[in-house]
């Protein structure tokens, strides 16, 4: 009898050790799906947010401390504040990236979600995407070195670097809502009436002394925040602004964005200058000087996708280099269409 009423006891205790060794085993694997992210999502949504891409929330510091947000957030800073991480000046010399102090949100308006500044809004799903540039189709991870070597006259950042990544997860959570095809109202530039001449360059030196040096100074260097190497207003010329190779050095491109921008608080349905207004004061800006970048003759492989207003040649076509640069465009256009059945639009 009391050797039956050990063995019982024992078998009560292996139960109750079998018993604890599972929920302990349980807790282990809980803790590693935890720990590797398995129930994680891609970003934890803010609590009761528009799904509208236009209206939805876009302000990173209601997001919470999880990995994937951490990383948004990371990315978000980048865009606002470039050079305090990438830049010249950033004290970690194997992270200089940027080769002068612009941030993204300098073109990109109000961190990427102003409509026609360069709307980024749903840019993952027009990705990878055919760029004329380098004729051929390109990752989103290409398209934001394009602006690392050229808006930000650096070099390119390593695609599977945390910067980059950290860029790429901003951007996709940028795009959570947007149509599949990315396409919304507001991206890119609202187009103008390219005006039938050449830049007049003193009425854009006129309207830029008149209406643009009291954000960015009376030689076009900016303004920064006090103590910090982020601006405030971005030089639009100079040592330690975007490069000749860059998009807005084109005085369409720079006009159309203008036009929708500029000056402060200009939008597309309420602007401010008018599109000759627009189109001399981006010519004046252009025509001055800024850091050159090498290699330019290699852009535009089929040199038939090159925009009309690009600045540096070679071309396809017999106008100078002075024409593309300050117009006037319509013959170019005009040329392009009769000997290319091409219709240009910058």
């Amino acid at each position: 009898m009391e050797n039956n009423k050990i063995s019982r006891q024992l078998k009560k205790i292996a139960k109750i050790i079998n018993s604890l060794s599972c929920f302990i085993m349980l807790l282990i694997i809980i803790y590693l799906l935890i720990r590797f992210d398995v129930f994680e999502e891609e970003y934890t949504a803010v609590e009761q947010e528009s799904q509208d891409p236009y209206t939805a929330n876009y302000n990173t510091a209601a997001l919470d401390n999880s990995k994937a947000n951490i990383e948004i957030k990371y990315g978000f800073e980048l865009f606002q504040n470039t050079p305090k991480y990438i830049g010249p000046d950033n004290g970690k010399s194997e992270l200089v990236y940027a080769g002068n102090n612009l941030s993204c949100t300098n073109c990109h308006i109000q961190a990427g979600t102003k409509p026609y500044s360069g709307l980024l809004i749903g840019i993952i799903n027009r990705f990878p995407q055919f760029r004329g540039r380098e004729n051929k189709i390109g990752t989103i991870e290409e398209r934001i070195n394009g602006c690392m070597e050229r808006s930000m006259n650096g070099r390119i950042l390593p695609t599977e670097g945390n910067e980059m990544k950290a860029f790429v997860s901003y951007l996709k959570w940028l795009s959570r809502f947007a149509p599949e095809d990315g396409k919304l109202e507001g991206v890119g530039y609202a187009s103008i009436n390219i005006p039938n001449r050449a830049v007049d360059l003193e009425n854009g030196e006129l309207i830029y002394n008149t209406k643009c040096s009291v954000c960015h100074g009376n030689e076009g260097k900016g303004v920064k925040f006090i103590n910090s190497p982020v601006y405030q207003y971005p030089p639009l010329w100079g040592s330690d602004s975007f490069n000749n190779g860059a998009g807005m050095t084109r005085v369409i491109t720079a006009a159309e964005f203008i036009k929708s921008n500029m000056p402060f608080g200009a939008t597309f349905e309420n602007p401010i200058l008018t599109d000759e207004e627009s189109y001399d004061v981006a010519g004046y800006i252009s025509q001055q000087n800024r850091p050159q970048k090498n290699n330019l003759q290699n852009d535009f492989p089929d040199l038939t996708k090159k925009p009309v207003s690009t600045p540096y040649p070679p071309y396809s076509d017999n106008f100078s280099v002075q024409q593309h640069q300050m117009g006037p465009f319509q013959p170019i256009i005009d040329f392009y269409k009769r000997k290319y059945n091409i219709k240009k639009i910058k």
